[in-house]
């Protein structure tokens, strides 16, 4: 007879039974589902009645979820995109952290804490959950864009912050606790600490580069999709692991550079697929884990000390992230963007939180301050990300050309007008966009095409179309397009309130203009509609045609 005594099934079996059930809650009231995971993990918590679900099990199939997540976003992120907006997010996320840790500090200080309580507690509150920022920038198809970009590489300048601080985290509680350390000792843990993630990092470029698209090239050949799948695998959590356990790098960190080499691969878009699944199941698990975690007496005991928590993670950090993104010539919508990404804490905090108790550098109270912090910033983000959202559009289409000349985007001189009349214009040049480019060009047309990474700008120039760098959205860099000389508009972007407001600044700009626009719902297809697209093609409904089309074709 099998035993019963099986916690990780029983906790997997469980959690995703729950969270189907509150998700498909709150998805019927119209809220997030992630409300409902998180709603799942109270439920199986330590702090409700009935079954407790063994936590520690728990963090760890959450962290697979987080591997996965920033696998997947390697995929989709070449180093020259990295490297394109290391500008802003270096300095960005380090003066963010400074500021989201002072006010940290300030919080503390009312409280009563010590000084090292208050820095603890401050840097556990100025870094963004992974796995929260990139499902938000997924949902919204946003991840590709510039803004999403800078997102990310803002994200691994805080983990790799947080790495530096686990690591010097116990050598500061010699210190402030009155042994000597002398600086010779801080200095070498810090240049340890960096020398392995260079060493990490020069190894996946070198090495890796040549190794990973091998190894998913046999694997591709073997014609076994259960091979190539496993392989994806593989791939993902061994050098996520191998970076934890040889170079002391988050698993975060070592998954997305294993993705990112693996993106210059030509099998790139179908391990995309493949990871897909189980990124999305382990990810409901980390939310699972996150409502385990909460101790709910913390909002009755002291609701005034939550509150201010809650408001240092999404007011604090939000301000501070707009201000700085600004600061750098950016627009107001990339900084909303930015600051919505920004404003919720997640897996390093509470990691950050325990080595803090467990070193006496941060109260038990402060840990529960950050849990619930983290609940509610969790909770109120997809709210906050549709607000900012909507507003960003809003800036987008009501800034006066005026002010729009006064605050344009990087690089700051405008785009000069094209010379091109009866020409086509296309935005976005990826899977879609360069497919219509190229036949566009192929059949002897004027192509113009709106681009911002620099891989998909040096695809369209190469097969002959004239590009304008920048986000069309922008109404600035969109007059660069002649509009009312050019026969059509292709919208091959994925994001529909983007595209929505690009169609109706275009729409206003030449009444005349045909304009085709892509969709991947039938809101979607109603909302470029009423923005003024002539015609909005849905994937789905085409291949479907084409399908029956063929299949008439051969009856006859």
């Amino acid at each position: 007879m099998p035993s019963h005594d099986t916690p990780l099934i029983a906790l997997i079996a469980i959690g995703f039974v729950l969270a189907f059930g509150f998700g498909m809650i709150a998805h019927r009231l119209r809220v997030s589902p992630l409300v409902g995971y998180l709603l799942a993990g109270i439920v199986i918590g330590p702090s409700t009645p009935g079954w407790v679900a063994d936590q520690p099990l728990a963090a760890e199939l959450a962290e697979i979820g987080v591997i996965l997540l920033m696998f997947a976003v390697g995929l989709h992120l070449s180093v020259k995109d990295l490297l394109a907006v290391r500008a802003i997010a270096i300095p960005g996320a380090i003066v963010q952290i400074a500021v989201a840790t002072a006010l940290g500090m300030g919080l503390a200080w009312e409280m009563g804490w010590t000084l090292v309580n208050g820095f603890v507690f401050g840097l556990a509150l100025s870094v963004a959950s992974t796995a929260v920022l990139l499902r938000a920038l997924q949902e919204r198809h946003i991840l590709d864009t510039d803004r999403g970009h800078i997102a990310v590489g803002w994200l691994i300048v805080e983990d790799l912050a947080m790495v530096l601080t686990l690591v010097l985290l116990p050598t500061i509680n010699r210190a402030t606790s009155g042994d000597s350390v002398p600086m010779s000792e801080i200095v070498l843990a810090i240049s340890i600490t960096l020398a392995k993630v260079c060493a990490f990092v020069a190894i996946m470029l070198v090495a890796g580069r040549r190794a990973v698209p091998w190894i998913m090239h046999h694997a591709a050949h073997t014609g076994s999709r259960e091979l190539f799948r496993l392989a994806v695998y593989a791939v993902a959590l061994g050098i996520a692991y191998g970076a934890s356990a040889l170079f002391g790098v988050s698993f975060a960190l070592g998954a997305f550079f294993a993705g990112m080499v693996l993106a210059e691969s030509k099998l790139a878009h179908r391990a995309t697929e493949e990871a897909m699944p189980l990124r999305d199941a382990f990810a409901v698990l980390f939310f699972v884990s996150v409502g385990m975690l909460l101790h709910p007496e913390i909002f009755w005991s002291d609701p005034w000390a939550v509150l201010a928590t809650v408001a240092i993670i999404v007011i604090g950090k939000s301000v501070a992230s707009v201000l700085i993104v600004r600061a750098f010539g950016y627009p107001w919508g990339t900084g909303l963007t930015i600051s919505a990404s920004l404003a919720q804490i997640g897996e390093f905090s509470f990691i950050l939180a325990s080595l803090g108790v467990s070193l006496n550098m941060l109260p038990d109270k402060g840990r529960d301050l950050l849990l619930a912090g983290s609940i509610v910033s969790i909770l109120l983000n997809p709210f906050i990300f549709a607000l900012v959202e909507r507003r960003r559009n809003q800036i987008l289409s009501a800034v006066p050309r005026a002010s729009a000349r006064a605050a344009p985007s990087p690089p700051e001189v405008a785009p000069s007008m094209t010379g091109m009349i009866d020409h086509d214009v296309v935005v976005g040049y990826g899977r879609v966009g360069s497919l219509v480019g190229a036949a566009l060009l192929a059949s002897g047309r004027s192509v113009l095409v709106f681009e911002e990474r620099a891989a998909a700008i040096e695809a369209a120039r190469t097969d002959g179309a004239e590009v304008v760098p920048g986000n069309a959205s922008d109404p600035l860099t969109l007059e660069a397009a002649n509009l009312p000389a050019a026969r059509r508009l292709f919208v091959t972007i994925e994001e529909p309130f983007e595209a929505g407001t690009l169609i109706q600044s275009a729409r206003a700009a030449n009444p005349r203009l045909t304009i085709i626009a892509r969709a991947h719902s039938d809101a979607a297809i109603t909302h470029l509609t009423s923005m003024g697209a002539t015609i909005t093609v849905m994937g789905e409904r085409e291949i479907a045609r084409c399908m029956l089309e063929h299949a008439a074709a051969n009856e006859g």
